[in-house]
């Protein structure tokens, strides 16, 4: 199924085509554009090194060397310096759910297709566990916020409106990304490995797809 050219089971955002919802780079001034991939660069070098909790913008600005003025007004706060460490990674997972091959693109059945796409949803997240769990806790409902969570959530949608045809899909589909949201993948990773916690999950999203 080419889940990009598809309306959707219900209302809201999932009317919107898939395909629009992917995440875009920003367009900006040249000089604009200088300023933020030299803060995004010192902020990951800085994350890297001392992890994210240690890191103020403080010294983020210093090594980016811009005032600190341009730096929250152009990112807010860390949170949202995380969301946009996270754009190019969650951009290169969206187009390999547009166009890649299946079972995470398109030309297998739904039911293939969710599985897949938590596992690989998965491999994102715990590489980038500390940036993703600031992004979606920055502020109560901000992983909700996010433009890549429609993104996720409208997949998802259409994929349960496929393999469970008559159930509530947008329902289901923020139900099952619950379980693959940073705080709750994180506590399992820490309790039983992330092979455990990954094979777990995916359990999950194919028993959802494949219930009656």
């Amino acid at each position: 199924m080419d889940d990009s050219k598809i309306t959707g089971p219900q209302s809201g955002s999932s009317s919107v085509p898939l395909e629009l919802l992917r995440a875009r780079p920003p367009k900006e001034r040249a000089d604009a554009a200088r300023n933020r991939e030299k803060v995004l660069a010192a902020a990951a070098a800085l994350f890297a090194d001392k992890g994210v909790e240690a890191v103020s913008m403080d010294a983020i600005a210093a090594a980016a060397g811009v005032g600190k003025g341009t730096l929250f007004r152009r990112f807010g706060d860390k949170s949202g310096l995380a969301v946009a460490l996270l754009d190019d990674r969650e951009r290169d997972l969206q187009q390999r759910i547009l166009s890649g091959p299946p079972p995470l693109g398109p030309g297998a059945p739904a039911r293939e297709r969710l599985p897949a796409f938590v596992a690989a949803y998965l491999g994102y997240l715990f590489d980038h566990l500390d940036l993703v769990r600031m992004s979606e806790t920055a502020s109560p409902g901000a992983r909700y916020r996010i433009g890549a969570y429609r993104f996720w959530h409208r997949h998802v949608a259409i994929l349960l409106a496929e393999s469970r045809p008559g159930a509530d899909a947008d329902v289901l589909a923020h139900a099952l990304l619950a379980a693959v949201g940073a705080e709750a993948a994180g506590v399992l990773k820490a309790d039983y490995g992330q092979d455990r916690a990954v094979r777990g999950i995916t359990d999950l999203a194919l028993a959802v797809a494949s219930s009656r």
